[in-house]
């Protein structure tokens, strides 16, 4: 029962978070509105909070240890809705960015350290029970959140949105102050500061390059100025990691052939599937003409696919190998991520909702294979840095596809005109493209790659 307790007080603070970020994603058209922008510039309102997430996250690890997993995570929660709270009160899209950043700081220490929290207060025989319910708000947050801000939209101002997570975030920090462990610091030694800022640079650097391209949000000389910035401290960075014992993102773990292929791969999906929450609002909502309302009703369809598929993943795996079903998944991924671009004013609701619950069912058998094969080979002493590196790469992978999207759109819309539905045509198949290009990744894999994991035989070898 404790075991219980501890990872629901955890996950009820990361429900909020889901929340919030599947609600927001509802609201853009919303605050394009009433911050008198461009629908398209709402993308920073997404990348910022996701960048914030890809640069603290490497230190959320060493701070846990450090000072204690309760303490780090309560601060984390104090730290989300004050950047929450702050995003209510905003009243431009500058302003709001930057509440959004200090979301992403409060909740780049909240994940890796709950997971931390759960992983070390469960005995092994109950790990897959306790991870279970800890991994529940990523099943049902995007359930919640679309039909959430539909209603608050409905029926109250667009603020409400972020203090929605003002009672749920207390809620949530009650119960971990009450069944979490205090739990003891530990001497981690001195921080690497130095490589910390170097990787934050080069993955800033790289992200607000991809988020200005196009749009005339930075001249031309600023544009390459940041992007040779971000290229010489990536430089750097691999030269300092490469020389450090414990570096805070190590790259020697693209040596294994499983995790390497998880990154890359899933890094390309992400790019693709990444810009959906961003483009699938605009299209509903402005290209349609929808309610925020009428609009979550069919992005449900995605959530409830992801959730349907969970139960089917083990047992696909066990049956097909790795190798077979992330080929087959990430095609039929992009196929669905693609469909979007082809919906008009004709096609019945139904139809779209189908599209998208297939959708969310073939990402999630994607996203369960990937994410598992990735630790296939990596040794048990290196699993949590490889879990540091992973957490990363998605986050920069999610941040370049919202950007990517926003480009394609911009593009595809040409100068003043209007948001139209064939003017998402190319912007949906352009993802659809991208995240096809994981399937060459995947398919260099070994037919056996995983198969102490997934359950499956491996294949005969033929004799030589």
């Amino acid at each position: 029962m404790g075991t219980r307790l501890i990872s629901l007080a955890v996950a009820s603070a990361l429900l909020m978070e889901f929340i919030d970020s599947t609600a927001l994603s509802t609201a853009l058209p919303t605050l394009a509105r009433a911050f008198s922008v461009d629908p398209i510039h709402l993308k920073l309102a997404l990348t910022s909070y996701i960048l914030a997430l890809a640069v603290f996250t490497p230190a959320s690890g060493w701070a846990a240890e450090r000072f204690g997993a309760r303490r780090v995570f309560v601060s984390a929660m104090i730290v989300f809705l004050a950047g929450s709270a702050l995003c209510g009160l905003s009243r431009s899209l500058e302003a709001l960015v930057a509440s959004r950043i200090i979301q992403g700081i409060g909740g780049a220490m909240m994940t890796p350290v709950a997971r931390l929290i759960v992983v070390g207060s469960t005995p092994k025989e109950k790990l897959i029970k306790a991870m279970g319910w800890f991994t529940m708000p990523a099943l049902v947050g995007p359930l919640i959140g679309p039909p959430l801000a539909g209603l608050v939209l409905s029926f109250a101002d667009w603020p409400w949105i972020f203090y929605l997570n003002l009672p749920i975030g207390l809620l949530g920090m009650t119960a971990v102050m009450r069944f979490v462990p205090k739990g003891q610091p530990a001497e981690m030694g001195r921080f690497d500061w130095l490589g910390f800022l170097f990787s934050a640079i080069a993955i800033s650097g790289l992200v607000v390059v991809a988020e200005t391209a196009g749009l005339s949000l930075l001249p031309p000389w600023a544009q390459v100025a940041v992007l040779m910035l971000a290229l010489a401290s990536g430089w750097l960075y691999l030269r300092k990691a490469k020389a450090s014992a414990r570096p805070i993102l190590d790259p020697s773990l693209l040596k294994y052939r499983t995790f390497r292929a998880s990154l890359l791969g899933g890094t390309l999906v992400r790019l693709g599937i990444g810009a959906s929450p961003f483009l699938l609002p605009l299209l509903l909502q402005v290209a349609l003409g929808w309610s925020p309302l009428k609009a979550s009703a069919v992005t449900l369809g995605t959530g409830v696919g992801v959730l349907i598929a969970r139960p089917f993943a083990a047992a696909g795996l066990k049956r097909f190998g790795f190798r077979t079903s992330l080929a087959v998944f990430v095609t039929l991924t992009a196929l669905f991520t693609a469909a979007p671009g082809f919906f008009t004013v004709a096609t019945p609701m139904f139809v779209m909702t189908g599209a998208l619950f297939l959708g969310g069912f073939c990402r999630s058998n994607q996203f369960i294979a990937t994410n598992t094969i990735a630790y296939a080979d990596v040794p048990q002493a290196k699993v949590a840095q490889a879990s540091t590196l992973a957490a990363v790469a998605q986050q920069v992978g999610l941040a370049l596809g919202v950007s990517f999207g926003g480009l394609m759109l911009h593009m595809a819309r040409g100068s003043g005109a209007q948001l139209t539905p064939d003017r998402f045509t190319w912007p949906f198949v352009a993802i659809g493209l991208v995240t096809l290009a994981a399937l060459p990744v995947y398919l260099r894999l070994d037919r056996d790659a995983g198969a102490e994991i997934s359950g499956r035989a491996r294949a005969p070898q033929t004799p030589t």
